[in-house]
Order: C-alpha cells, then sequence, then structure tokens
C-alpha cells in the first residue's frame, strides 16, 4: 500500500479482503471508514503529544492512526490475532514516523493486570457488548488513568452519563460515578462505520475524580447491584437481604440519612457509599 494517512474506506475494504475478514457481531466488530469521524474523536479526547494512550479493540487501525498523528504513545489492545499481528505493519506504511510510538498487546482487555508504561488516557471504540465492563475494569486497574473518551452504543452512552432520578440511571450510571465525572460530547452516525450497524452511536467523555472515603469499592458496588436487583422495591426491601431483613435495612438507611422507601435510582454515589458506612462488621 503506497498511500499514507489515516485509513479511507478502500484501505479499509482492502486490510479485511487481505486478512480474510467478515466482522464478528458477537465481538462488536465496527470499523470506522471515515477520517473526519477519527480526527473528531481525537479532538474531543483532548489528545496531547507525549501522552500514553490506553486504545481497546484497534481492529483494523482507524483510530489507532489519529491517536499516532495527534503525538500520542498508543499501546493498543487487540483479542483478534491477526488483527493484532497486522496493527504494527499498517502503522509502519501509513504513518511511519511514529511506529516508534506503538506497543500492540494481543490480549483480552478484560483479563490485563499490567501495562508499561502506564496509560494517562483510555481512547477506545468499544465493542457494543463488552463495552460497560471494560471501562470499569479498566479504570479500577489503572489509577493512572485520568481522563478519556470512548465511543459505544448510543443507548450505553445514555446509560453511563445518567444522572440519579433518570429512567435510565443504573448500574452502569452509579458505578462509573465512583471513578469519575462524565458526560456525553457528541453522537456519532451509524453511516461512518462498516459494517453499517443498527444503532448511531455516543461519546462519553471521562474524567477521573477522587472516590468516596472510607469505604471499600466491591462492598459499594454488591450494595449498588442489589439496590438495582430488584429496582421497583423499595430500598429497605432491596437492600433486606444485604442487612438480614428489612427491619435492619430501614434502620441502617435510617441511620445513613436515606429515606428507607425510596428507590436505588434516586441516590448519588456519595449516598451508596453513606449506606456502604452502616453495614455490620461481619458484612
Amino acid at each position: 500500500m503506497g498511500d499514507t494517512g489515516l485509513l479511507d474506506p478502500r484501505t479499509i475494504r482492502m486490510l479485511a479482503d487481505e486478512l480474510n475478514l467478515h466482522p464478528s457481531k458477537q465481538r462488536g466488530q465496527n470499523f470506522v471508514i471515515d477520517p473526519n469521524t477519527v480526527r473528531r474523536i481525537v479532538a474531543l479526547a483532548d489528545v496531547r503529544p507525549g501522552e500514553v494512550v490506553l486504545e481497546v479493540g484497534p481492529g483494523l487501525g482507524s483510530l489507532t492512526l489519529g491517536l499516532l498523528e495527534a503525538g500520542a504513545r498508543v499501546t493498543a489492545v487487540e483479542i483478534e490475532s491477526s488483527l493484532a499481528k497486522r496493527l504494527e505493519r499498517t502503522v509502519s506504511e501509513r504513518l511511519p514516523e511514529t511506529s516508534g510510538r506503538l506497543s500492540v498487546v494481543e490480549a483480552d482487555a478484560l483479563r490485563i493486570a499490567e501495562l508499561d508504561p502506564p496509560p494517562t488516557k483510555l481512547v477506545a471504540n468499544l465493542p457494543y457488548n463488552v463495552s460497560v465492563p471494560v471501562i470499569l475494569h479498566l479504570l479500577a486497574t489503572f489509577p493512572s488513568i485520568a481522563s478519556g473518551l470512548v465511543m459505544v452504543q448510543l443507548e450505553v452512552a445514555d446509560r453511563l452519563v445518567a444522572p440519579p432520578g433518570s429512567k435510565v440511571y443504573g448500574t452502569p450510571s452509579a458505578k462509573l460515578a465512583w471513578y469519575a465525572s462524565a458526560s456525553r460530547v457528541g453522537t456519532v452516525p451509524a453511516r461512518v462505520f462498516w459494517p453499517v450497524p443498527n444503532v448511531e452511536s455516543g461519546l462519553v467523555a471521562f474524567s477521573r475524580r477522587e472516590p468516596p472515603s472510607g469505604v471499600d469499592r466491591r462492598t459499594t458496588f454488591d450494595v449498588i447491584d442489589a439496590a438495582f436487583g430488584q429496582r421497583r422495591k423499595m430500598l429497605r426491601s432491596a437492600l433486606s437481604g444485604v442487612f438480614g431483613s428489612s427491619a435492619a435495612a430501614s434502620e441502617a438507611l435510617e441511620a445513613a440519612g436515606i429515606d428507607p422507601t425510596l428507590r436505588g435510582e434516586t441516590l448519588t454515589i456519595q449516598q451508596f457509599a453513606a449506606i456502604v458506612g452502616h453495614l455490620p462488621a461481619s458484612v
């Protein structure tokens, strides 16, 4: 390939043919074919030269090239062996001067425990089916990630950024709020992908903040899971299993300054943490 720069639709089809690649719905493979969309994502992510950016699921390299073009050091984590092996060569062909800033890791992003150097930013077009678990795992595993931008299914984007009291506020919203403040900063039409998905995508930007102090994250997440496991129930009922009884749950909720007749979708992450502060020592 004699062309240089970001990937266009023709080059993406050529790469797919070369690899005998048939995009998998199971793995949520939808490749961005529009360079302008790539540059927009990179700009919204505020990628700076020298930053260590973690990219999950680089696929054929559309976003990888955009991140490198902006001057970042990129650690690209790809589960598909053929794609991981091709990525370095694609970069050396398209943007040869950036090759030294790319590191390709062939792995499942949900199983990564260590990266060197530690990433400072997450920028990724995430497969729809694993987007929330991947975001939460990476934020838990790499405290060095201070900010980022992810492209996910529009419905998932809305859930991630939903405030308490919203119809779509739920487990993903509350758990992401433990780590970061987040907002939807844009939408991406289906037509800029190949294959064309059935839904639009949303761009979610996040910035890490201090989590609630004095409580354990896993325990807090268990309480969140219990509260949203039975959305229609009042908290005193939904958390009765956690506290041993509805009466004990009511007592703890009142001690935490929370009305036991409320439902989980009205609580902030700070309120969930306050509940954990009143769990019995044996829990």
